[in-house]
């Protein structure tokens, strides 16, 4: 029986997880054996498109970078922050990243924002869409240097085939001249191509001081927020919670 010979020529044509199956096929023995040949290749062929999609998964996740290991199972839908409950099922469906609209998550610090928006991109790099994730100030240094070297118009372009861009802690300072141009000339790429989720402590009706300039804030916003759903969190710091719980439990163990 040419076992490992088999083997060996799966595993040079990058067959890696059929390799897997066959060789715990060749241990079980006569767990096997009743199958007939269709089924036991089907379950080496099931076995390699699983461990395709898994290494697609994890190159996903690793070019979007997300923020934090978040995933929508794990939502907590108990803490009273405003999240209807209908609402999170149509965000994580997924159907607004199909249709290229946007999603604007507001709310003071410590309400899980950022982890909310991770999780969503978390689902979205499942979905085999394409995610990338950015803190709005790091994004901006970025793009300073990109245009310093040369890179600038390869990096705006790679956003650009983005299906999914995360923008987080948006508004935390009032945005300069040139980081008015990058952040129109951002949204003007993807209108119509891509979503973008944006999360920011600033309600959406501050969004236009934080911009600065009037005239390109009714551009960016006009991108931006026409087409946008919105999630509006309220309530007491979820971070505060955990720890005063934590300083609570008698075991003194976080």
């Amino acid at each position: 029986m040419l076992t490992h010979p088999t083997s060996d020529r799966l595993e040079a044509l990058g067959f890696t997880g059929m390799v897997k199956a066959l060789d715990e096929q060749r241990r079980a023995g006569a767990m096997f054996e009743s199958l007939s040949f269709e089924e036991r290749l089907g379950l080496l062929v099931d076995r390699e498109a699983a461990e395709r999609d898994a290494k697609k998964l994890a190159t996903r996740l690793r070019f979007a970078a997300l923020r934090h290991a978040a995933c929508v199972e794990d939502i907590d839908m108990r803490s009273p922050r405003s999240i209807d409950a209908s609402v999170m099922a149509h965000l994580i469906d997924g159907g607004w990243i199909d249709r290229h609209e946007n999603l604007l998550i507001t709310g003071p610090t410590g309400l899980g924002k950022s982890w909310i928006a991770c999780a969503l991109g978390h689902k979205a790099c499942r979905d085999d869409q394409r995610v990338m994730h950015h803190r709005v100030p790091r994004l901006f240094q970025m793009l300073a240097m990109a245009r310093g070297d040369g890179r600038h118009a390869r990096m705006l372009k790679s956003i650009e085939r983005t299906e999914l861009l995360i923008l987080d802690d948006w508004g935390l300072s009032v945005l300069t001249a040139p980081e008015r141009r990058d952040l129109l000339e951002l949204f003007e790429d993807r209108q119509g191509r891509g979503s973008t989720i944006v999360t920011s402590q600033l309600p959406v009706d501050q969004w236009h001081e934080a911009i600065g300039d009037p005239t390109l804030a009714d551009a960016i916003l006009d991108r931006l927020v026409h087409n946008a759903h919105r999630l509006t969190l309220t309530g007491d710091s979820m971070r505060r919670k955990m720890s005063t719980t934590k300083s609570l439990d008698p075991t003194g163990q976080a």
